[in-house]
């Protein structure tokens, strides 16, 4: 039996906050666990993993998903799946705000994460902000080091 896993501090991601529960790292299978918790809007631009599956479990809230050019709701309890090699994206919906986990195998993701992340200065949702140039050039490049090419525009309200 293993200790269970300390998280990380949390992180800001964009406008996201995120602990990562479980690294890749900490494991034979690099298997890694994400929390995040966003508010209302947040949505990622439109993007495809090259390596890695990644599923979503929402915790709380309500996010429209789009896989594959399918769109549809998540809920409370939902899990959705968004395979290697196929596009994705979502929008948070729900006014308060939504709170899920994300869980990949391999480091891309994870990595990608900790490069355009800075340390949270509290536990307290940041404000929506529109992404800066220099944000979207890091971003851009982060996720090109990792595995993971943007191919489209975030979902908007």
């Amino acid at each position: 039996m293993t200790q269970p896993n300390t998280p990380s501090p949390t992180l800001r991601f964009r406008d996201t906050l995120v602990n990562i529960r479980l690294s890749a790292d900490d494991g034979n299978d690099g298997i890694a666990v994400l929390e995040h918790r966003a508010s209302v809007g947040e949505a990622p631009p439109l993007h495809i993993h090259r390596h890695e599956d990644e599923i979503f479990h929402l915790l709380r809230g309500k996010l429209r998903f789009e896989v594959g050019g399918r769109s549809f709701p998540l809920q409370s309890g939902d899990v959705a799946l968004a395979p290697k090699g196929v596009a994705h994206r979502f929008i948070v919906e729900s006014a308060d705000g939504a709170h899920w986990v994300t869980i990949t195998r391999g480091h891309d993701f994870e990595t990608m994460v900790k490069a355009v992340s800075r340390p949270a200065a509290s536990e307290e949702l940041p404000a929506q902000t529109p992404p800066s140039p220099a944000e979207i050039e890091a971003l851009i490049k982060a996720c090109a080091e990792n595995g993971i090419d943007i191919v489209g525009p975030p979902f908007t309200t």
